[in-house]
């Protein structure tokens, strides 16, 4: 894909909304309707979290250029709730480290501690690792799918020259792009607004946040930042 004149592959991740004239958001990310099903919770959300501190840890943001609504958290594991957690690692503080195995994300914080967000991750054929780095960030970028994807997709083909930054825009309201040895390579760690494809392979190599998580973990990231991506 394009985005901010750059050319980038985020590969069918996130939203096109389901609003009439939009494409459905769910067939970028498998190419076909998926139901993972709904999660019932009670008066506890798991892990000592309860329901009531998850929702308020996913409650709406309003302040931002597009406000964002309340996940539906009913849709998301408990597990993949972003919580402090024990995690030892030789990294720096502030590097980030993709487990796509266990659909976590971990920001290093130092003393044997990180915090830990849900994610989804690449699907079967387009799962990568290694290291990078941060070499851009963006807020509600624009998306533009690449002609690859146009050839599997035609209903992308009204995005050729771009998708502004918006609720129902794959990239949603942040970005981290991820570079190597100068160059970028096309993955990107991305806002989703798709409760249901946390915890689940998905993408074609790019790995998606909830949209809160992900301002939550952009917020603290600068550019150079380190990006430790283990095998799946």
């Amino acid at each position: 894909m394009i985005m901010d004149g750059r050319n980038a592959d985020a590969g069918e991740m996130a939203s096109l909304g389901r609003r009439s004239g939009l494409v459905d958001r769910r067939s970028f990310l498998v190419g076909s309707a998926v139901s993972l099903g709904a999660l019932g919770l009670a008066g506890c959300a798991g892990d000592g979290m309860s329901l009531a501190e998850a929702q308020k840890l996913y409650g709406p943001v309003p302040d931002e250029k597009f406000p964002i609504p309340a996940a539906d958290i009913s849709k998301v594991d408990p597990k993949y709730y972003r919580r402090t957690v024990r995690y030892e690692s030789k990294e720096a503080p502030g590097t980030i480290i993709v487990d796509p195995g266990n659909y976590y994300v971990y920001r290093i914080e130092g003393d044997g501690n990180a915090t830990r967000y849900g994610a989804n991750v690449g699907r079967d054929g387009f799962r990568w690792s290694g290291d990078a780095y941060v070499g851009r960030k963006s807020e509600w970028a624009t998306w533009t799918p690449p002609p690859e994807m146009i050839k599997r997709q035609p209903e992308a083909a009204k995005y050729a020259r771009g998708m502004p930054g918006g609720l129902d825009n794959p990239l949603g309201a942040r970005t981290l792009h991820l570079y190597q040895n100068g160059r970028y390579t096309l993955y990107t760690i991305y806002a989703s607004s798709d409760p249901e494809s946390i915890g689940s392979g998905i993408t074609s190599g790019c790995v998606g946040l909830l949209s809160q998580d992900m301002i939550h973990l952009y917020n603290q990231t600068p550019v150079k930042t380190k990006v430790v991506v283990l095998p799946a």
